[in-house]
């Protein structure tokens, strides 16, 4: 349905173009706007300006109508909802599913992340990088 109304937009498109580029200029704003035409100046204008105003309601329905079949064929979908939730009522949020950050000691076994003596853990001491023979100028 939508190719359809692709294809009748177009060719009003292109007729709507065409039918302002044969009317007559009024302002002879750049000076070319006189001259001798094929038809006569009255009845020109008349059937010119109904066609430029029915091509262009045309227009403008294909166009509202273009936009509402965008909007009901392509259903939006809200990113939230494509991630499973846990069924546990404690730690299943959506941070929690993305997993720990890299570097991060992972959670002991039962969920305690302290040890079970009460001492908090520090990191160790970097070792010093090993001698590599090359004088650094101390």
């Amino acid at each position: 349905m939508q190719t359809v109304l692709i294809v009748i937009h177009l060719m009003i498109v292109l007729a709507l173009v065409g039918v302002v580029l044969i009317q007559r200029s009024e302002g002879g704003g750049l000076g070319i706007g006189g001259g001798s035409g094929f038809m006569s100046a009255r009845g020109t204008a008349n059937a010119l300006t109904r066609t430029t105003a029915i091509l262009a309601a045309l227009f403008f329905a294909t166009s509202l109508g273009l936009g509402v079949l965008s909007r009901f064929e392509s259903r939006p979908t809200d990113i939230l909802d494509r991630i499973q939730q846990g069924t546990s009522g404690q730690g299943s949020g959506v941070l929690d599913q993305l997993g720990p950050a890299p570097g991060t000691p992972a959670p002991a076994e039962g969920g305690a992340s302290a040890p079970a003596n009460g001492a908090a853990t520090t990191p160790a001491p970097a070792a010093p990088a090993p001698a590599t023979g090359v004088p650094t100028g101390q």
